[in-house]
């Protein structure tokens, strides 16, 4: 007989530590949600946790970028749990409109089991960040979407557009999709632009 799986041994914590380490615990599953781009190369697709690595990363890194004073540390934390969601709702490809409609839904109802998972003052601190990054109202939200789009942008172009080409996806598409970077900084759009017209002129990407 297989054992179950493992969980955490009963080590005499706390209802609070308790609480914050089955959520950690959870959130390792993060790792194993399978998103459509590929890494840099084509190799493997990404998960889920290596993307919100990424781009909690692009956030300090392209800070200066923003066209907007924003509160950096606040980006990277909305970025580390804007995907956690996925956990249960799983990923959707950004360009299955249709998917993406009910999406939504399923999101709201991941939202609830998952951050409820910590105390109750750390479940309402990090909800917030994740309500934040859906209502795209503040400087910090519009900074942390226009990297969720710019990110895979990347990837798509690092990995000859593999995901494009397997489904049909034209350089329109491309545009309107990732065209809300624009919003929180001009200078990564025009530098996204630039990686879609060159994926038209390499062949990865009808016009």
């Amino acid at each position: 007989m297989i054992d179950p799986l493992p969980r955490l041994p009963n080590v005499g914590a706390d209802e609070r530590l308790r609480r914050q380490m089955d959520f950690l615990v959870e959130m390792d599953h993060l790792k194993t949600i399978l998103r459509a781009v590929f890494i840099e190369g084509g190799t493997r697709r990404e998960n889920d946790a290596e993307h919100s690595w990424h781009v909690a990363l692009m956030a300090s890194t392209l800070a200066e970028y923003s066209d907007r004073k924003i509160d950096v540390d606040r980006v990277v934390r909305m970025l580390l749990v804007h995907d956690l969601v996925e956990i249960d709702a799983g990923d959707v490809m950004i360009y299955d409109e249709a998917a993406r409609r009910e999406q939504h839904a399923l999101e709201l109802v991941a939202a609830e089991r998952i951050f409820n998972l910590l105390p109750a003052d750390q479940a309402a601190e990090l909800r917030g960040l994740w309500d934040e990054f859906e209502a795209l109202e503040s400087a910090e939200s519009l900074y942390a979407k226009a990297l969720d789009r710019l990110q895979p942008l990347l990837l798509n172009c690092l990995s000859r557009g593999t995901v494009w080409r397997e489904h049909g996806v034209t350089a329109a598409q491309v545009r309107r999709i990732n065209s809300s970077i624009a919003d929180a900084s001009p200078r990564l759009w025009d530098f996204a632009s630039g990686l879609i017209d060159d994926a038209v002129t390499r062949g990865w990407l009808p016009e």
